[in-house]
């Protein structure tokens, strides 16, 4: 992965604080790291937290002052996007073609490999909706990162719980 340019899209998913981990696993790899995160991921992880750590601007925004050179478009030329963890309302959007925050504009965008590692209760994966959802993405290419049985934050064990970071990180690193 060296000199690899990854994006790291993070969503509201209690799952958010394991991006932490994710940044510095993909730099140890040899990645240059740049994070977006949706305005419901900074309820549970901090932008400063994930700057301080990727060593770079956070993209929260999409009409932030800062991104007026259009920062989706340049961020589209990342070699991969990995959204995690990523919700059922982002795998929404995605698969209905709904960009309506910075994440999503540049998941439309870009023409990197996009890795999507879901994160989130068991009975909202195995909706239905959820499930088609999924598959219309993988149809699309969108690479899956299957979510792990475990305790999940409503107290249950079962799947949903976020692939572990180190399987997350060798499913990006093999493709």
């Amino acid at each position: 992965m060296a000199k690899k340019n990854i994006v790291l899209g993070v969503t509201g998913s209690i799952a958010a604080y394991r991006a932490a981990d994710l940044i510095r696993r993909f730099q140890d790899e040899g990645a240059d790291v740049t994070v977006v995160m949706t305005k419901e991921s900074c309820e549970f992880i901090t932008p400063l937290t994930l700057a301080t750590l990727s060593g770079k601007e956070v993209y929260t925004d999409m009409f932030a002052k800062s991104n007026w050179k259009m920062g989706h478009i340049e961020l589209s030329k990342a070699d991969a996007l990995v959204i995690a963890p990523a919700t059922a309302n982002v795998i929404g959007k995605l698969a209905n073609g709904l960009a309506d925050d910075f994440l999503t504009t540049l998941a439309i965008t870009t023409k990197a490999k996009i890795f999507i590692a879901p994160a989130m209760n068991e009975d909202m994966y195995k909706n239905a909706i959820v499930t088609e959802n999924c598959a219309k993405l993988k149809k699309y290419g969108f690479k899956f990162i299957e979510p792990i049985k475990g305790k999940l934050a409503c107290g249950i064990v079962g799947a949903g719980h976020l692939a572990e970071v180190e399987d997350i990180v060798k499913v990006v690193l093999k493709v």
